[in-house]
């Protein structure tokens, strides 16, 4: 197995709690418009993000800062919304806060993906299933997001 091939990150989220594992793996993750994809007769939303990888800090390894593309796909998912977002924007970056997920009143599930500048992606699903999949290998960049806290 090459260092590429360990550095890739494979999960799988069935639970509201995994929602947060996986949302803190894609903190700070840039999406492009043009790579969100809501597939409506196969109820399945797909997501390709440039995400930062956060693990490698994470561990105290002293690498310099990567970005790796990663695929994320749900299941099951009814509807989408989205707010403060253009869509005939193709090319317009997004920035990857957090996920928020509830149970709604109809035993359904409202996932929430939010952005910088206060942008959201609602997904109405009829239960938890996602898979987040890096791809390819990952590359250099020069700056690592901080954060004030």
């Amino acid at each position: 197995m090459s260092d590429g091939e360990k550095e890739k990150l494979k999960l799988l989220g069935k639970h509201q709690d995994d929602l947060k594992v996986i949302s803190a793996y894609l903190q700070d993750s840039i999406i492009t418009v043009r790579d969100i994809i809501f597939l409506e007769k196969n109820k399945i939303f797909i997501m390709m993000v440039n995400r930062f990888m956060w693990e490698d800090i994470e561990k105290g390894i002293h690498r310099s800062p990567k970005r790796i593309r990663c695929a994320i796909r749900f299941e099951g998912i009814l509807k989408v919304r989205s707010k403060n977002i253009n869509q005939k924007n193709k090319h317009k970056n997004l920035e990857f806060l957090a996920i928020d997920a509830n149970e709604t009143l109809k035993e359904n599930y409202e996932i929430n993906f939010l952005f910088a500048g206060d942008s959201v992606i609602t997904l109405i699903s009829e239960y938890i299933e996602v898979v987040l999949n890096d791809l390819g290998n990952s590359w250099n960049v020069k700056h690592t997001p901080k954060h004030k806290i």
